[in-house]
């Protein structure tokens, strides 16, 4: 065996800080030992000590004060306490479509602030490319492409996403990935694929509310199973629902998760993907943020593993190139079949002009650098409005940091009702958020909200972030 890799000294010096804090023997504003001290202390180097705090600083623990040393950052979120109380775990049906339906029509009101929209800013994609394409392929595409393309779609486009995946080390044939209406309908019909009325569906808590909303389409039940906002969701509960109800599919985000952003890591996804399929049980992935990850390569997800073919792995270019396209697809591994079927009963096909339009846009070697530049922006304005809410949001809040896409998960003081809140900054102010009571079917979120972080943090928009912080500290009074 091989001898334990002991953690380097700026490691140590952040680990004890972090430990300090959350013990609280170091409150916010307080100063913590300066640079000389914590060398003294921990007989190393004043850099190593300065590089530890800057890291500190970087990941919000911490903030800088010129010539006065660094201090713990007010109502600092304190990511590996429990900041939220266990949900608990429910066998029931499923009645939330009209509250979503309710809340998107307030959200989508024009002139309203979006961040409760859970598009991106759609000033990051490159609309008049793609609208020369689309034009160009009405143009060019062959006149029987409304045939040949039906589900499972059109092959070009069905042949490029395999390459892609390809490229990632996941092997897919062509012949598995279905082209859908967006991947709501992907998951949708990856659903409707392994169940039928009746049956228990295991969800993440939270959730992301399409997901709620097809379970009760599809007249099913729901078992919700705890995510911790910083390593996903809780195995242990996974294991105590999988001994106590007849599971017969799970719906998972392995990466960036809605609306918590957490992802889970290869050791969780293995750990998961292996108790479920133990049991025959379906997952149903949700991927489709799965491109918008900051780090250096992409990350893992359960197709990546899947040696069973018991993965219905769901994307789609809404998230990451084209929202108005509608062009998402499912790798459906051994329900290719029934998947193909199902969407031929429901919508015959995605948009065919759409499709082509896509497949040149790869072609031509421009998504990529596109994704690119995509991921920067969203890791600058991800940050932007991170340090915001942490400096305008009353004592009490506590604020994710996902590793890739657009949400952040708000806890807010236990007594807010983000369903009343919401009613009262659109009415006011014409700002909007996402409640946490979209995103369970129980009363537990009800102080959370969703902030999507893809906007620029404009100068309307800081005002806008201040006037719902206003809101809240008035609240507090």
């Amino acid at each position: 065996m091989p001898p334990r890799k002991e953690p380097s000294p700026a490691i140590t010096v952040i680990e004890l800080i972090k430990q300090q804090i959350n013990q609280q023997v170091w409150l916010p504003g307080e100063r913590i030992p300066s640079i000389r001290k914590m060398s003294q202390l921990q007989s190393i180097s004043p850099m190593t000590v300065m590089k530890a705090y800057e890291q500190l600083e970087l990941d919000g623990w911490i903030r800088a004060k010129p010539q006065s040393g660094y201090f713990v950052a007010p109502h600092f979120n304190q990511l590996n306490a429990p900041s939220l109380p266990p949900p608990q775990v429910v066998n029931q049906s499923i009645n939330i479509n009209r509250h979503v339906f309710e809340v998107m029509k307030g959200i989508k009101q024009p002139g309203v602030i979006p961040f409760g929209s859970a598009f991106p800013d759609p000033s990051l994609f490159p609309v008049p490319t793609l609208g020369r394409l689309l034009s160009r392929a009405v143009k060019t595409m062959p006149y029987d492409s409304g045939i040949t393309d039906l589900a499972p779609g059109c092959e070009s486009l069905r042949r490029a996403i395999s390459q892609r995946y390809a490229k990632a080390g996941i092997n897919v044939s062509t012949d598995q990935v279905v082209i859908t209406s967006g991947a709501t309908e992907a998951l949708g019909l990856g659903l409707a694929a392994v169940t039928k009325p009746g049956d228990t569906v295991l969800v993440e808590s939270p959730a992301f509310y399409g997901a709620l909303q097809a379970i009760e389409r599809l007249h099913l039940k729901a078992v919700e199973v705890p995510v911790c906002p910083v390593k996903g969701l809780d195995i242990a509960a996974l294991i105590t629902c999988l001994e106590r109800y007849p599971i017969k599919a799970c719906w998972l985000m392995s990466n960036f998760q809605n609306p918590t952003g957490v992802s889970l890591s290869p050791e969780r996804q293995q750990a998961v993907y292996d108790l479920l399929v133990a049991q025959n049980i379906a997952i149903i992935e949700d991927d489709v943020y799965g491109e918008l990850y900051y780090g250096a390569s992409k990350p893992s997800c359960f197709k990546s593993i899947d040696s069973k073919g018991m993965v219905i792995h769901c994307a789609s270019f809404s998230k990451s190139l084209a929202p108005g396209f509608r062009i998402g697809w499912a790798l459906a591994g051994r329900f290719t079949q029934q998947v193909t079927e199902l969407q031929f009963m429901s919508t015959l096909s995605a948009p065919v002009p759409n499709q082509h339009a896509i497949v040149s846009y790869i072609k031509e070697g421009r998504y990529d650098s596109h994704l690119r530049q995509l991921r920067r922006t969203l890791l600058a304005r991800q940050q932007a409005m991170r340090e915001a809410i942490q400096r305008l949001f009353p004592v009490g809040t506590t604020v994710t940091k996902p590793d890739g896409g657009y949400f952040l998960w708000v806890g807010l003081p236990f007594d807010v009702d983000s369903s009343e809140l919401l009613a009262v900054l659109l009415e006011r102010y014409r700002i909007s958020i996402a409640p946490g009571t979209l995103f369970s079917l129980g009363e537990q979120y009800r102080h959370c909200i969703r902030i999507n972080s893809s906007y620029e943090l404009t100068a309307q928009n800081y005002e806008a972030l201040s006037s719902l912080a206003q809101l809240l500290s008035c609240h507090k009074q």
